[in-house]
């Protein structure tokens, strides 16, 4: 299966979940509702990222941060075509 990588900008402590994309930059732009604590937001992303793009999502750099480094497995075609 193809996969891409994709750069990922995460807000935390919104009201709702919005994904968006930059494509000056490149970049995912994502709004999550959960705290930036015990690994909760990432959860909340991979959980977000799956339901959206129907595919297996994987963070591979930046747990930590706010910038955010993912592997998507499907064609960056497809991607864009969801977003």
């Amino acid at each position: 299966m193809e996969k891409t990588v994709l750069k990922l900008k995460v807000s935390t402590k919104k009201p709702k979940v919005q994904i968006k994309l930059n494509e000056e930059k490149n970049t995912l732009l994502l709004d999550v509702k959960s705290l930036p604590e015990k690994n909760k937001a990432n959860k909340e992303i991979i959980k977000e990222l799956k339901k959206f793009f129907k595919s297996e999502i994987k963070i591979i750099s930046g747990l930590k941060q706010k910038e955010k480094i993912i592997e998507i497995y499907s064609n960056k075609e497809e991607i864009f075509n969801k977003l």
